[in-house]
């Protein structure tokens, strides 16, 4: 179980790339912040543990 975006959320995710991957966005449409740190693409290889805070922001063009 982890929150995610301010929700209780179930998830079979072990990382933060498999969460990104499982809720169907693709690298590079997404901010992550893991517990209140903004994590680069590159740190998304990391595990998730139980009570992890998650908030995920969409990337969109605008004008």
């Amino acid at each position: 179980m982890i929150t995610l975006n301010g929700k209780p959320t179930e998830t079979t995710a072990t990382t933060v790339s498999e969460l990104v991957a499982e809720l169907g966005f693709a690298k590079g449409t997404v901010l992550v912040e893991l517990n209140g740190t903004a994590l680069r693409p590159d740190e998304w290889p990391r595990l998730l543990q139980p009570d992890d805070a998650i908030e995920l922001l969409r990337i969109v063009a605008g004008g």
